[in-house]
């Protein structure tokens, strides 16, 4: 694909990519609204974890196909960014855009099914048998209900790596901003390492920024790399300082400055003024002129002169 025919694709899909990306944003939001609501526990205890599950499952079930929906749209958004940077640098790894496709879309599926599961659990547990601390334990020991977390968890890392390179990668090659890069190296992390409520807000954010740059309105114009369809990578911190400190003509080898006539000297020192000649016909105060006589004929000097008549000197 030539430059013209990438450069065109991309302003075809980008208004489609930045709907995906903002609805993406508020769908991973949309979890943290139904894990706040309804009731729940003021201990953790199985048994009691089993039957609030049970009080509150259509919340959580609903949570989490909203939460897979904003992973599927992540996964996608990822997989563009992707793509419009291995266009401009086709040394990208390939198996950056399989880390975010399946981490994205394995994570959204094992929270839907892990979510179906557990309040099948508990429905068991409420409905059936002695409700129980060991009836509780034996429910939740099952093969497929412990793997589905270390699915889960896998599957997040992968994210996270695939998060973090295509962020990198994009910002590399000029596509994105640093700031938007370092959001985006960010929000994988807080995927593998959630504190709280931060990751989907913080991977919200990100989202919501490349929407917001996709539909062209970016405050500062959006970066040369979208227009040009070329790596522009950004300056680094000495080029920047180099531009800021460059501009003017060079010095000479000496420290003078270089250019036409009237350039300073080999050492750049000023030009020294020539030396001030005091004429020997010059008058004094007197009017008489310095090597005639007076009226004797002697030679007026220093020593015979009046002091009143020298010239007093600092």
């Amino acid at each position: 694909m030539t430059v013209e025919e990438q450069l065109a694709y991309e302003s075809r899909v980008k208004m489609r990519q930045a709907v995906i990306a903002g609805v993406a944003a508020i769908l991973l939001i949309g979890p943290v609204i139904t894990q706040l609501s309804g009731v729940h526990t003021k201990v953790d205890e199985l048994t009691l974890d089993l039957i609030t599950e049970h009080r509150r499952f259509p919340l959580d079930l609903v949570g989490a196909i909203i939460n897979g929906f904003g992973l599927f749209g992540l996964a996608i958004t990822l997989n563009f960014v992707y793509q419009i940077s291995r266009a401009r640098n086709p040394e990208i790894k390939e198996y950056v855009r399989w880390l975010a496709i399946v981490g994205g879309v394995v994570s959204g599926i094992a929270a839907v099914v892990y979510a179906a599961v557990i309040a099948g659990k508990a429905n068991d547990f409420v409905n059936h048998g002695t409700q129980t601390y060991m009836e509780a334990n034996k429910l939740t020991s099952d093969g497929f209900v412990v793997a589905l977390p270390l699915i889960a968890q896998f599957s997040s890392l992968l994210l996270t790596g695939g998060f973090i390179w295509v962020s990198l990668n994009a910002m590399r090659v000029g596509l994105l901003t640093r700031m938007m890069g370092w959001i985006g190296v960010a929000a994988g992390v807080f995927i593998i390492f959630p504190i709280a409520f931060v990751a989907p807000f913080v991977d919200a954010a990100w989202l919501v920024g490349l929407a917001y740059m996709l539909t062209g309105r970016w405050s500062s114009g959006l970066p040369p790399a979208w227009t040009t369809g070329q790596a522009e990578p950004w300056p680094t911190g000495a080029v920047l300082r180099e531009q800021r400190g460059g501009g003017g003509g060079g010095r000479g080898a000496a420290g003078g400055r270089g250019g036409g006539g009237g350039g300073r000297g080999a050492f750049g020192g000023k030009p020294k003024p020539a030396p001030k000649v005091v004429s020997s016909t010059a008058t004094d105060v007197n009017g008489s002129r310095d090597g005639e006589g007076d009226g004797d004929g002697a030679a007026r000097t220093r020593a015979n002169t009046p002091k009143r008549k020298r010239k007093h000197r600092r």
